[in-house]
């Protein structure tokens, strides 16, 4: 157990260890990864699937020790995972409720520990992964953080094959998973030393998104994609309470459709927008129609029964209510309990539910019902970083 140990935790540096660097064609549809880049974590794809990967024969591994960086605002996701045997043998090391956690399977064992400091405070932390004997240990900023002990009746070491490595997702079963946990992660992985290894990583993507240099707490739209959540599962609505939407941000920044809503039969029930040539925010329900001037930095949105009531930054004292025609009101609530809501661009009919119109600017906080909006939680998320916004 112990050269797996080895191979796993000298891998996780070496993972972490891809920052700043080039992405390169390999003329097999893969892109290589050079081991200086620095990796956004939270791009688009299977939720599941690492963005990055490599594999290395064990008997080429010399260390038994992993280092690297990593920021967040995210407090729940994936950040590396290794494995020898196909995925028999395996390790994760992800967030949850921005502590760190760390699942080993190996043999007839399987544990999982979480604990340490919370890591989700959009600083850089210097993470180190070692093996000493039957342990792996977890040092975060040079102090203790977290340490797994096994003991397996199996005796028999890993001492050839392959050791596979993975940054951003899992390459087993996520059934097999100890403690569930949501796996996207926005965050990044900088300066990464992993065991003395050197080849490059594999990258399915075509183009890897940059790590913004500052960052501050929000969710970042770069006119790309949008989110889609359907209303019916996450959003209860009661008829005396409407439909509320709550959005913080700076409007005057933003650019493009910021929410839209489509009923069950894929009508488009409403959609705000920021213009930011006019300098001006519209919003349309139905035949309501109203334009304002994008100077404030906080929008609430409640549609009830027979009218539309909109706040801006002052609060109840600067509401503004638009009523429906008596012969024309539309019964938006029934409609809506089985309809979708994009955050980011304007929805489209069809199953597919494309997109289009979409925000390019930051939300630096969603409410839904008056509830936290999370973005990992959507049907569709194309391009949105969910927890982090360039500063």
């Amino acid at each position: 157990m112990a050269v797996f140990w080895k191979a796993v935790a000298g891998s996780l540096l070496f993972a972490v260890c891809l920052m700043g660097g080039r992405v390169d064609g390999q003329g097999n549809g893969k892109k290589e990864v050079s081991g200086d880049s620095i990796i956004y974590l939270g791009q688009e794809r299977n939720p599941w699937r690492p963005l990055i990967r490599t594999t290395a024969n064990l008997t080429e591994l010399r260390s038994i020790k992993s280092s690297f960086q990593f920021r967040t605002f995210d407090p729940e996701g994936v950040i590396f995972y290794g494995d020898t045997k196909r995925g028999e043998d395996w390790f994760v090391l992800s967030l949850k409720e921005g502590l760190p956690v760390m699942q080993i399977s190996k043999e007839d064992v399987q544990v999982s520990v979480t604990g340490g400091p919370k890591l989700n405070d959009g600083k850089w932390h210097t993470l180190d992964v070692s093996n000493k004997g039957k342990f792996v240990i977890l040092e975060v900023d040079g102090s203790p953080g977290l340490v797994v002990g096994m003991h397996s009746k199996q005796t028999k070491e890993v001492v050839s094959g392959q050791l596979r490595l993975a940054l951003g997702g899992i390459l087993t079963d996520k059934e097999k998973m100890i403690v569930e946990f949501e796996p996207q992660m926005d965050g990044c992985v900088r300066e990464g030393r992993w065991l003395n290894l050197s080849m490059p990583w594999e990258a399915d993507a075509d183009e890897l998104r940059v790590c913004h240099q500052n960052i501050q707490p929000g969710s970042f739209f770069a006119g790309e994609g949008f989110t889609v959540f359907n209303t019916s599962s996450v959003f209860p609505m009661e008829e005396d309470q409407g439909f509320r939407v709550e959005l913080w941000g700076d409007f005057s920044q933003m650019d493009g459709t910021v929410v839209s809503l489509m009923s069950s039969q894929e009508e488009l029930l409403g959609v705000l927008t920021a213009n930011n040539n006019t300098n001006e925010v519209h919003l349309a329900v139905g035949k309501i129609k109203a334009t304002l001037k994008n100077t404030f930095k906080r929008l609430q949105i409640t549609i009830l029964g027979d009218l539309v009531k909109v706040i801006k930054d002052a609060g109840e004292s600067d509401a503004t209510t638009y009523s429906y025609e008596l012969e024309s009101r539309p019964g938006y609530l029934t409609t809506l309990r089985e309809g979708r809501l994009a955050i980011g661009g304007l929805l489209g009919g069809g199953k597919d539910m494309v997109g289009s119109h979409f925000l390019t600017g930051c939300l630096e906080k969603i409410q839904v019902q008056g509830k936290d909006l999370d973005l990992d939680s959507a049907l569709i998320d194309m391009s949105a970083s969910s927890h982090s916004c360039p500063a």
